[in-house]
């Protein structure tokens, strides 16, 4: 079974093509969707639309913590525009529609393209 991790923001296409991106901030415990070393999809694309692949990935490290204890790496990597909690916070509470505070679990996914 293949697997996907999806991004439906155009600026993290960019990100991703780039290759300034490679790991993503999902909010909730999602580890058991996304177990280390997995191969999956990059995609991009709104949810219930076509979906574009941008390259083939493997899972190098899934880590669950609550958002206040988001590193600065973590932050780098996930979006370099972004330079603060509070940044990523507003950004979160604008994809999911819904207040999102320091204490929420987020699952972090750092991912490698596969040549």
């Amino acid at each position: 079974m293949m697997m996907a991790l999806n991004f439906q923001a155009k600026k993290h296409e960019e990100l991703i093509m780039s290759r300034k991106k490679n790991c993503t901030v999902r909010l909730g415990d999602v580890r058991s969707q996304y177990p280390e070393s997995s191969i999956v999809w990059i995609t991009t694309g709104k949810k219930y639309e076509v979906k574009k692949r941008l390259y083939t990935a493997i899972i190098d490290k899934v880590r669950v913590k609550k958002f206040a204890e988001l590193t600065s790496k973590d932050l780098g990597h996930q979006n370099p525009e972004i330079d603060s909690l509070e940044e990523l916070r507003l950004d979160f509470e604008n994809i999911y529609q819904r207040r999102i505070t320091l204490d929420d679990t987020v699952t972090v996914i750092y991912f490698s393209e596969v040549l």
